[in-house]
């Protein structure tokens, strides 16, 4: 075989191995950009729990359960279900998310139910309105809370308060208050999220290095740094659930709902008052 001879062999070997590559090459491409998609929603989804767990769940829960009467449950099957029919939403479950997370809400789309925080009824978070948050941020909190909808179980929405409600004027005259109504009243008010499952407050436990919420009430209001109006530890608590920005404790946000005094009534109060001062 001549030089010239070898060398066209030589080419025609390297044009087939090279077509060979990139066929097996092609036929790899899709699962390699499948799995390099589902690594990049992965990570998208953690970021967005790091956001959600700082942004997101002093009022719709750690685990997105909501707080009864106040701000509505995420984790929650008929979110996924139903409520962008609820709402008159035709595009995606991604955008309505992002849309709400992006400019908030000024008033509740259920006030009965879940009246929010105020005015507005819930913050808008991008920073193109005013927020703190990036787009890329807030689609990764999307993710997050689209990530439940297989698992989302079916939630009872919280009955209406039976009675009057409470208000804010911490001097009023309680009625006698029950403690073990009071634990269950902490779970369904949401209430055992923040102070006992969670850090997002001050604990209501005692641990080994302090007390539990009953002995701390007893002196909380006559430390110099108060600066509520209570004067009993009775009215401290209930300082602390119908107004809870007369005091922030040192070393936490100001993130609890400010609307209790509207929803709870005087004997749900109590009774939240005594399992708490039974916490020693």
């Amino acid at each position: 075989m001549t030089r010239v001879q070898l060398e066209i062999s030589l080419g025609i070997l390297l044009v087939l191995l090279t077509g060979t590559i990139l066929t097996v090459y092609g036929f790899n491409e899709e699962s390699r950009m499948a799995r390099y998609s589902e690594e990049q929603q992965a990570r998208s989804i953690e970021v967005g729990a790091e956001l959600y767990d700082i942004n997101c769940k002093g009022c719709h829960g750690p685990q997105g359960e909501g707080i009864p009467l106040v701000c509505p449950p995420l984790n929650d099957r008929n979110f996924f279900t139903n409520r962008l029919e609820e709402v008159g939403w035709s595009g995606s479950m991604e955008d309505y998310v992002v849309s709400t997370v992006s400019g908030g809400r000024l008033v509740s789309t259920r006030p009965d139910q879940y009246p929010g925080q105020g005015k507005p009824a819930m913050p808008a978070w991008s920073d193109a309105y005013g927020g703190p948050l990036r787009e890329d941020q807030i689609r990764a909190i999307a993710a997050f809370i689209l990530n439940w909808e297989s698992t989302a179980p079916e939630r009872q929405a919280a009955a209406t308060p039976t009675g009057p409600p409470v208000g804010t004027d911490i001097a009023v005259r309680l009625p006698g208050g029950d403690a073990r109504r009071g634990e269950s009243l902490a779970t369904t008010q949401g209430c055992v999220s923040c102070h006992v499952a969670t850090s997002v407050g001050p604990a209501w436990m005692p641990t080994a290095q302090e007390p539990g919420i009953g002995t701390r009430a007893e002196t909380r209001f006559t430390q110099p740094d108060y600066t509520g109006q209570a004067a009993t530890p009775e009215q401290y608590l209930l300082e602390s659930i119908v107004n809870p920005g007369a005091f922030v404790v040192s070393g936490f946000q100001p993130v609890m709902p400010g609307n209790y005094g509207q929803v709870m009534t005087a004997q749900e109060a109590a009774d939240l008052i005594a399992y708490m001062l039974s916490l020693k």
